[in-house]
């Protein structure tokens, strides 16, 4: 399995962000989403845009992303990519892509989070295809806007809004620790037991903890929340 060969166990993903047609807001973007227990990184490849961020503690944040750009952020940041010239990132992602694999939830406000069959059917739309991903992408946008409206006049009301989206996705989380778990463990602790053991075998070399050369062309392009996913 890949997670067994990358580096560190992390998840890699060429990310095109959506750019075919405007918004709501007129930007072109991709869903609001957030990711409970995953770091994420991006690193800028080619165009220009931005990664907005929001999280409980530190409130909104807009960082530009061009060639060459590098930015973290921790879990629990609502984040949302924007393309002002057909930004291309470099997604790199912790816990052997656990972003890609079931910690993430699609910002679609209040109403929705109370009606999992709504949340469901509108998360859904992506297997329409393209469309579907722009009417999913639509609908995050429109509670977006909500969201940016609370940031500008009434900031205790936005962090609460913020911490019970967070809330609602920690506890969709809850249900599949197990699993979870399972990826986690399978990679990022296999890698640390690994470099201990090449650690203490010194000065002599630890047998069977080498990872093996690979090397991988991307992988299919599929329908994202950001936008056109390839996955390495």
């Amino acid at each position: 399995m890949l997670e067994k060969a990358l580096i560190a166990g992390v998840g890699l993903t060429h990310l095109r962000v959506y750019h075919q047609r405007h918004g709501p807001d007129g930007v072109h973007s991709g869903c609001a989403h957030v990711h409970g227990v995953t770091e994420e990184a991006y690193v800028g490849l080619s165009g220009e845009g931005c990664v907005e961020l929001h999280h409980p503690e530190t409130g909104f944040r807009s960082v530009p992303i061009r060639k060459g750009t590098y930015v973290q952020f921790p879990p629990d940041t609502l984040h949302r990519s924007v393309s002002h010239d057909r930004l291309e990132v470099l997604a790199i992602m912790g816990g052997a892509g656990l972003a890609e694999r079931g910690d993430a939830r699609i910002y679609f406000g209040a109403d929705v989070d109370r009606r999992p069959d709504e949340y469901l059917k509108l998360k859904s739309t992506v297997e329409q295809g393209e469309a579907g991903a722009l009417e999913r992408r639509d609908a995050s946008v429109r509670a977006y806007v909500g969201l940016m409206d609370l940031w500008h006049r009434d900031r205790e009301a936005y962090t609460a809004e913020l911490r019970r989206f967070v809330a609602v996705h920690h506890g969709t989380l809850a249900e599949l620790r197990a699993p979870l778990r399972a990826i986690a463990s399978g990679a990022a602790l296999r890698q640390a037991r690994q470099t201990i053991e090449r650690i203490e075998a010194l000065p002599g070399t630890a047998a069977d903890t080498a990872i093996p050369v690979m090397t991988r062309e991307y992988g299919e392009v599929r329908l994202g929340m950001c936008g056109f996913l390839r996955q390495i």
